[in-house]
């Protein structure tokens, strides 16, 4: 898949509209909502086919994980100005609370660093504000093409 750029860099906007309804991140419903020079933030808004026990009403942990290795990726190709292929090396994931139910989660990812193989990350999940966060993440991402 070639992923789209724009003539300023890397454009996570088109990039997910672009994906929108195909794949994991179609399937589950992750959405682009701001970006900055090194972050992106995502939205995965509830739905029932997301809960993972059904009487709690509480999304899975899956998806959250899910959004944000989507956040955090986008974040290194945001700072890198282009798509590059690359592999979560590793992701550490942080749950201080569940999610409440019913409402969206969000996720931003920040890339702090890269090097010549390796983008290094950071993120927080919340459901409506961010000092009240749902998990924090950290990953790391090899990259496997120029």
């Amino acid at each position: 898949m070639s992923a789209p750029d724009s003539a300023a860099g890397f454009d996570p906007a088109k990039f997910m509209a672009f994906v929108r309804g195909i794949g994991h991140i179609g399937a589950i419903g992750i959405a682009y909502c701001a970006h900055g020079p090194h972050w992106v933030e995502l939205e995965l808004p509830y739905h029932e086919k997301l809960v993972g026990m059904p009487k709690t009403g509480i999304i899975a942990s899956g998806p959250i994980i899910s959004l944000m290795d989507v956040a955090t990726s986008l974040a290194i190709w945001v700072r890198l100005g282009r798509f590059r292929h690359q592999a979560t090396l590793d992701m550490r994931v942080d749950y201080l609370r569940p999610a409440t139910p019913g409402k969206t989660i969000f996720g931003r990812g920040e890339c702090y660093a890269t090097t010549r193989n390796v983008g290094f990350v950071r993120g927080l999940a919340h459901d409506g504000d961010p000092l009240d966060p749902i998990a924090h993440v950290a990953a790391s991402f090899m990259f496997t093409e120029d």
